[in-house]
């Protein structure tokens, strides 16, 4: 990190079990992620059983996703307690530098991480752990503990994404029963877990996800909990940790059509509102099984969400893309991919589509999935674009001689646009007016997958609610429409998220106003299971020791870091706060033009 914000970090002990919490046999876990759940819309009418955990337990409060706000970058945070730039899943789709196999797509440099598939493939092109660091799953079961992990295709392997053996962590997702050669194959379930599946009239195959509540998929993901996996715990007699991950509300918000081209209620609708209550029912459901099987005087509850939302804008007044006309978008509007369409026409070079064996991108074409490779030859790109949603990434592969020329010629071309919120480059091109370092957001560390040069964050605000982040709105790099649903941005209505815990090993009716994040979960759940993890990086998150009986809130810092201001006057600045030498971002980007950032008139 940078000179301002290592000692922070650095400073954070190696973890230890302490005699303020060992116990002969730790506690069962269950850690439940309602993906992209927003803590504004938490309440007893919405979300009854939430609502309830919180209360009884410990509420935190003062909550953050990591930046980039997406699942897979924050799956992993919650995996192994790192930052992005120690585990490398820097957003659900990078760049991995040579060519993977998506499935019914056909082979990218650009995958979509939310395959299993793809997950075993990126492990394999990256000497066999493209996270290079240790998941709470993997090291539970390497001390003998039953592990298992439930839920969303994509996160939900990451949590011991090597477990493919049938014979350790039980995985079970979308996948699970599926193969072929234009399918994603899922991983083995031990042959006991089979059987009970077969007992409990539960298909060999799991259902795929369906629009809008994903009510079916996810009944059989929690009868699969309660009725076979949590039974079979019980039964093996061991410490248990289970990872239930959620897919509502995160994709009925995204697919939602209640307000199409229209920015209310966006994600507000009846629709997503049923998708909230359905993940809160699937945690009902949860505590119903561990208090019917005398489980839950053992164990722990932690629910989280991987990151807030936002309503999306499709919105420029600048962009060259958005001046075009395209089928089925409507005129004006800016296309899926408009990074890369913009950047291509401002640098005069070809853009061919990744996620189409590089074909060139015709006038009047968009990029099938938002990526772009940019030059003369698609198989040496000059620039990579990933298109994510609410924030892109850009690599420059041909590091050698005028990376930094070239990464200036980028920035300057965005910062021009109205767009843009903030832009984060690499420590190695030097410092460029106008940005920040990666250092700063904790995305340059130890990660082995190719780390990003530049991050493009996009532009967020509010509709204007009595609570600005349960309706944010930004501008997506994304294929869906205006009025649906994004995350990914540094808005903090995507870096807010929910986060409450209860059980034996946490303090109750407690509210936790220091600062909190899924790293910091993951920290602190590898104590409450006596776990020592090694680490290769040092970005890592602290344990919550102040949700723990007689455990002393820590002291706080809050702190802000500008850039330098570029020759358009914009200035990229940061919220952040510090606590036992861990780091957590608010909201980033251009002042007035990020949620959470005011502009020098609101200060």
């Amino acid at each position: 990190m940078n000179s301002l914000l290592r000692p922070l970090v650095f400073a954070l002990p190696l973890l230890a079990a302490t005699p303020a919490f060992a116990q002969t046999k730790p506690h069962n876990v269950v850690l439940f992620v309602a993906d992209g759940l927003r803590p504004g819309m938490v309440n007893a009418q919405t979300a009854p059983t939430m609502t309830a955990l919180a209360a009884r337990g410990v509420r935190f409060a003062n909550s953050h996703s990591l930046f980039p706000t997406f699942t897979t970058a924050n799956a992993a945070a919650l995996a192994t307690g790192h930052y992005a730039g120690d585990h490398g899943d820097f957003s659900n789709t990078i760049f991995t530098g040579a060519p993977i196999a998506l499935p019914r797509l056909g082979p990218t440099v650009t995958p979509f991480l939310e395959y299993d598939k793809v997950l075993g493939d990126v492990d394999a092109h990256f000497n066999g752990d493209y996270l290079d660091e240790e998941t709470i799953l993997h090291a539970a079961r390497e001390k003998g503990y039953s592990t298992a992990a439930i839920g969303k295709l994509g996160p939900t392997l990451i949590q011991d994404h090597l477990a493919r053996d049938g014979k350790s962590t039980i995985v079970i997702d979308d996948s699970t029963g599926h193969a072929g050669p234009d399918d994603d194959a899922g991983v083995a379930l031990p042959a006991e877990i089979q059987a009970r599946l077969q007992e409990k009239g539960l298909a060999a195959t799991r259902p795929r996800a369906n629009p809008g509540p994903n009510v079916a998929q996810q009944a059989d993901f929690i009868r699969a909990a309660t009725e076979v996996v949590l039974p079979w715990f019980k039964t093996r007699g061991q410490t248990f940790a289970l990872v239930y991950w959620s897919r509502d509300p995160d994709g009925t918000q995204h697919g939602q059509t209640d307000s199409l081209e229209k920015l209310t209620p966006g994600i507000n609708g009846p629709t997503s509102l049923a998708a909230i209550r359905n993940a809160d029912d699937n945690l009902a459901a949860l505590l119903a099984a561990l208090k019917n099987l005398g489980l839950d005087g053992d164990t722990d509850v932690i629910v989280t969400s991987d990151h807030g939302f936002s309503t999306i804008s499709k919105e420029s007044a600048t962009s060259w893309a958005a001046s075009q006309s395209y089928e089925k978008i409507p005129a004006g509007q800016l296309p899926p991919g408009f990074v890369a369409l913009d950047l291509a026409q401002a640098l005069s070079l070809p853009l061919f589509d990744p996620d189409k064996a590089n074909a060139p991108i015709a006038p009047g074409a968009t990029p099938s999935r938002g990526n772009g490779l940019i030059g003369a030859d698609p198989a040496r790109p000059d620039v990579v674009v990933a298109g994510n949603g609410g924030s892109d990434l850009i690599y420059l592969p041909q590091t050698q001689g005028a990376a930094s020329a070239l990464a200036r010629r980028i920035v300057e071309t965005l910062s021009a646009q109205d767009y843009v919120s903030g832009l984060f480059v690499s420590d190695d091109l030097g410092a460029i007016p106008g940005t920040l370092p990666l250092s700063a957001i904790a995305l340059k560390g130890a990660a082995v997958t190719p780390t990003p040069a530049i991050v493009v964050n996009f532009r967020s605000f509010s509709t204007g609610c009595d609570d600005p982040t349960a309706c944010g709105v930004e501008v997506a790099d994304t294929s869906l429409r205006q009025g649906q649903g994004m995350h990914g941005s540094f808005s903090r209505a995507d870096t807010r998220n929910i986060m409450a815990a209860a059980g034996p090993s946490f303090k109750s009716a407690f509210v936790d106003r220091a600062p909190a994040s899924n790293a910091d979960l993951a920290m602190t759940i590898a104590r409450l299971l006596d776990l020592r993890l090694p680490k290769k990086g040092d970005l890592v998150g602290r344990v919550l020791t102040e949700a723990l009986p007689n455990g002393a809130e820590p002291a706080v810092v809050s702190g802000r870091k500008a850039s330098e201001p570029d020759a358009r006057g914009h200035v990229t600045e940061l919220l952040f706060q510090q606590a036992d030498g861990a780091l957590y971002f608010d909201a980033a980007g251009y002042p007035g033009r990020t949620l959470g950032l005011p502009g020098p008139a609101e200060k």
